[in-house]
């Protein structure tokens, strides 16, 4: 299973599946990402964590933890 955490900064991915559940599932899919919106990966924190994107035209940081639970192609 391919993740948002493992997508390299300069790429652009499509999401196909949100993972999780309840409220951290709901506040994934407030912040735009729902399945079939491209993504693309900006920069990526030292230490790895937050995963900085660009999704709907807008940026935005997510955490690691929450880049885990979206599946992308």
């Amino acid at each position: 299973m391919n993740t948002l955490k493992n997508v390299k900064v300069g790429a652009t991915v499509k999401v196909v599946k949100l993972h999780g559940e309840g409220a951290v599932k709901r506040r994934i899919m407030d912040m735009g990402i729902t399945k079939g919106v491209e993504i693309y990966v900006r920069k990526v924190a030292p230490l790895g964590d937050p995963v900085e994107i660009t999704v709907r035209g807008y940026e935005l940081s997510l955490r690691r933890a929450d880049a885990e639970m979206v599946e992308v192609e």
